[in-house]
């Protein structure tokens, strides 16, 4: 090979380098020049979570404002109440450890494409807008939540399904994002924020109704044991408590939830304070409850009804709790040391439940009336009337108590009935075989 040769070799390699670092060059510059966030980096640079004090989310249906008050979360629209605390904190989670899946490059004009149009009236079309601030004002950040984005029908045996779902950061305006995230838990509903607790009392021991519109009780029942049956105060001899009626009120409100909670204006604009009715309910552990059930006024003309009959509630707590445990006579040593034990823990547990329930004092809460049904019973609707006992008359027969409290008896005997007879028929017992004797054998042989 001679010198011309060589030199045409090099040439032609450096001329092959540069080709390969220029395709290199625009590639990078392509990528680059996409979105500003690549797949698997976080959507935001930084998202300091712990500055976060509010948060206002907006929707199509309406907006909710969360508000962080001495380190626990508040809504504004229900005058401060208390926020689900592991949503909210999820959410901040979440968005600061959110990850892109895909980066497609477009304009904000370009936000009603994927759903995020702050001017649509449809939800599926608006999205959800959430915007975070610090104590002093100041935006820390503000995310637009899209449209799902729909897997394939050939991503499974069962098809197709939700597979993440088109979010926008406003502070790039590179374009928009594919996450895997679904945000399942956000809402612009206030009512899909509430922290969820309620009263619940347990071990009941007594419950007084106060009659419609007055102080004074319709009916108190009471019971000596956890295990017995209440009593009507003031029954007459011939009343029985229905226990059709008694029974569920052994575990009432156990699995009440609430609807929503009115704000103070909201709760006197909708109560029909002449039906209010008042109801004291006792534990055997100390506990009592005094309520005040106000019936929810009709919806006005134009406006939507409620999905279900609803009552208006309110209710305060307080509690007489036992320092010590009674010792039993006679009681051992070790098994006194287990009881201690026990106790102790169950004051615990009492303590804290008293503390959370006496915090929803003041409140008036939305709860559907089938919750309270029991308790609103009329007097005449817990009580039977005693049957009297029969007479003692071996012509009537038996007595049998139906259901009801009704007595079934056969029907009397008269001087037309005709006597019941019993009659035996007659045996027929078969005659004995007789026995051939010894002489009739053998003359037979």
């Amino acid at each position: 090979m001679n010198k011309r040769q060589v030199i045409i070799l090099w040439v032609i390699a450096i001329v092959l380098g540069l080709a390969v670092a220029a395709v290199k060059l625009t590639q990078k510059d392509k990528n680059q020049s996409a979105t500003s966030r690549a797949p698997g980096q976080t959507l935001l640079e930084s998202f300091p979570a712990s500055d976060v004090s509010s948060v206002e989310i907006k929707g199509a249906a309406g907006s909710v404002s969360l508000a962080k008050k001495d380190g626990k979360w508040t809504i504004n629209e229900r005058d401060g109440y208390p926020a689900n605390s592991s949503y909210v904190n999820d959410f901040l989670r979440t968005l600061g450890d959110l990850k892109v899946t895909r980066g497609m490059e477009a304009g904000p004009s370009f936000a009603p494409r994927f759903g995020m149009d702050e001017n649509a009236a449809n939800a599926g079309d608006r999205g959800l807008s959430a915007s975070f601030k610090d104590a002093a004002g100041n935006e820390l950040a503000k995310v637009s939540l899209g449209k799902n984005i729909e897997s394939g029908a050939d991503a499974g045996p069962m098809g197709g399904g939700s597979v993440g779902r088109y979010i926008r950061n406003h502070a790039d305006e590179s374009g928009f994002y594919a996450v895997s995230e679904m945000f399942p838990s956000v809402s612009d509903e206030v009512t899909r924020w509430l922290e969820d607790d309620f009263f619940s009392p347990e071990k009941i021991k007594a419950i007084t109704l106060s009659q419609k519109g007055k102080d004074e009780a319709a009916w108190k029942v009471t019971r000596e044991t956890e295990e017995a049956e209440f009593k009507l105060e003031g029954a007459a001899a011939d009343e029985v408590l229905d226990t059709t009626s008694t029974t569920p009120l052994k575990s009432l409100f156990s699995y009440a939830r609430f609807d929503d909670v009115l704000s103070a204006a909201q709760a006197k604009e909708r109560g029909e304070a002449g039906d209010r009715r008042n109801a004291v309910i006792e534990t055997f552990e100390g506990f009592t409850y005094t309520l005040t059930i106000t019936p929810s006024k009709a919806a006005a003309e134009g406006e939507t009804p409620p999905p279900v009959d609803n009552v208006l509630l309110t209710v305060s707590v307080t509690a007489e709790l036992p320092k010590e445990r009674k010792k039993e006579e006679g009681e051992k040593a070790e098994d006194a040391k287990t009881k201690d034990a026990a106790f102790t823990e169950r004051l615990k547990t009492l303590t804290e439940k008293l503390e959370k329930e006496k915090a929803l004092a003041g409140r008036t809460f939305l709860i559907a009336k089938s919750s309270v049904d029991a308790l609103l019973k009329e007097r005449d609707q817990l009580i039977t009337k005693a049957q009297p006992a029969p007479a003692a008359d071996a012509g009537k027969g038996s007595v049998q108590q139906m259901p009801g409290g009704l007595v079934a008896t056969p029907p009397a005997r008269t001087a037309t009935t005709p006597p019941i007879e019993a009659v035996t028929p007659p045996i027929s017992i078969p005659p004995m075989e007789e026995k051939e004797t010894k002489a009739e054998v053998e003359k037979k042989d």
